[in-house]
């Protein structure tokens, strides 16, 4: 079996509906990206819902009341995150209180689990803490074990409305553990499964191409979705049955005939990042590798490093960004840089023989580019990166030809490097 499968239960009248909701004038102004919608949204995708719309709200009672009123008309279940907090501006708890005509009450619950968890911090709930633990007593308390705020599960008329936090960590706790699972209670019938093939190399339309054989011949219970993202495409695919196990093993073949007409491009499925394939594939071949960055600024060791146990394979790296140093720490002659210039095939052919040499890894990566929006010229415009993959027996360069958006090249060169280096060990080792 390839990968995870994620089972969904559908509700009672085909697919359970959702309205979400994000509460907060931060939200409104931009002064911080609304993350949480869009995690939501594939979370609940994910696991069998149609989400037919969201909303973002600031901090008014007839902002939340409106919306949340929206959301029940449409949908079957309205999901809130944001206006928990124990200052004077979150006001979700009060503003449903009020929505669904009930008093409040003193938690004696909550407030023990906040006395314990400031203790052992050698503290005290302060006054603003101990509001928090009054709930509207229509509500069922939904105990946040990663902060202070509880959440709270409605239901009214055979539907449901859940308020969760708004810090993103504790948004994700609840609808993990406590909101999903008490969904998937209570909208049971048709179960669904979900599989994403990840892929890099190729552009959306060059794989939409090529699995078009299978894709055109999938049955009507079939979905497939197209995500793409800086050099990568998820191709999700998507199942509804009645018989888990007869659609699971469906899935499999469909999604093994999918890689077969793709082979090279797949790196990993669900869940996997890049970065985590690789380190997997150096660990096997018990491999080490070293990095030398200019333009990345260290982007790329960032990405090896943030994978558990990447101390297994990863030796370390530089950031020459500078001529003076790509000379004294990694031998790149100067007459390399004064006749083809930092951003050259010459350059980071030396600076990979430097890594190679200074960190004795079997395999290196380097790059030197021009990430823009300044310092390009006409022959040499903004995104022009040069990279070189290889060991002291074989090495690979690739000139990239990108945009004037600084911090999409930088992910985007990481990302061409992480596959170009998947492929360069299973090439030669």
């Amino acid at each position: 079996m390839i990968g995870q499968y994620i089972v969904s239960l559908q509700g009672k009248y085909g697919r359970m509906k959702v309205h979400i909701v994000t509460i907060g004038d931060e939200l409104l102004i931009g002064q911080i990206v609304n993350t949480n919608v869009a995690w939501m949204g594939e979370f609940v995708t994910l696991h069998g819902a149609e989400v037919v719309g969201s909303s973002t709200v600031g901090d008014t009672r007839e902002g939340i009341e409106r919306y949340v009123r929206l959301g029940l008309e449409e949908a079957d279940v309205v999901l809130l995150s944001g206006g928990l907090g124990p200052t004077k501006d979150d006001i979700t708890k009060r503003v449903l209180a009020e929505f669904f005509e009930s008093e409040m009450y003193f938690h004696e619950d909550t407030y023990e689990r906040l006395c314990k968890m400031f203790a052992s911090f050698g503290r005290e709930p302060l006054p603003s803490h101990k509001e928090q633990c009054y709930m509207p007593r229509a509500a069922t308390v939904l105990t946040n074990k990663r902060g202070t705020a509880p959440g709270m599960w409605f239901e009214k008329e055979g539907k449901v409305v859940v308020s969760m936090p708004g810090v993103p960590y504790e948004m994700k706790y609840f609808m993990e553990q406590e909101v999903m699972p008490g969904l998937l209670k209570k909208y049971t019938t048709l179960p669904s499964l979900y599989r994403t093939i990840l892929t890099a190399g190729a552009g959306e339309s060059v794989i939409a191409d090529k699995i078009a054989a299978v894709t055109d011949r999938l049955p009507d219970n079939y979905k497939v979705a197209f995500l793409p993202n800086l050099g990568k495409v998820r191709v999700r695919l998507g199942v509804t049955g009645l018989d888990v196990e007869d659609l699971r093993v469906d899935l499999d073949k469909r999604v093994k005939e999918i890689v077969a007409v793709m082979p090279k491009l797949v790196f990993g499925y669900d869940m996997e990042t890049q970065e985590g394939v690789l380190g997997d594939l150096l660990r096997a071949k018990g491999l080490t590798i070293a990095t030398a960055e200019s333009c990345t600024g260290g982007y790329l060791a960032h990405r090896l490093t943030g994978v558990s146990g990447s101390s297994a394979y990863y030796q370390g790296g530089l950031i020459t960004y500078s001529n003076a140093l790509k000379i004294r720490e990694l031998n790149v002659c100067v007459e390399t840089l004064e006749v083809h210039g930092a951003v050259s095939e010459e350059v980071v052919k030396e600076m990979l023989a430097g890594a190679l040499e200074r960190f004795g890894t079997d395999v290196s990566v380097s790059i030197s580019g021009i990430a823009g929006p300044m310092g390009g010229t006409e022959k040499k415009p903004v995104g022009t990166i040069w990279l070189a993959i290889g060991n002291t027996n074989k090495v690979e360069t690739y000139k990239l030809q990108l945009g004037k958006d600084r911090l999409k090249n930088i992910e985007y060169t990481g990302n061409f490097a992480l596959n170009k280096l998947r492929h360069f060990v299973l090439d030669n080792y």
